[in-house]
């Protein structure tokens, strides 16, 4: 999924979103609005990832979203 698919399918994927990181809130979700990097620092601070685990991680629950 481009960054173009991701933000145009961000308000319907917001839910799933939810679900994989559910430390994740809804003021983060906005902050992110569909931007992958955003998402990935996020994820990042919120779980106290690596760069490339939350990647890692993003990549796959897009392909699953796909």
């Amino acid at each position: 999924m481009n960054q173009d698919q991701l933000k145009g399918k961000w308000k319907q994927l917001t839910g799933e979103t939810k679900k994989k990181w559910s430390k994740l809130t809804d003021d983060d979700l906005q902050h992110v609005d569909g931007n992958k990097e955003k998402l990935i620092g996020k994820i990042q601070e919120r779980y106290g990832k690596s760069r490339e685990d939350a990647e890692r991680e993003v990549n796959a629950w897009e392909d699953d979203n796909k």
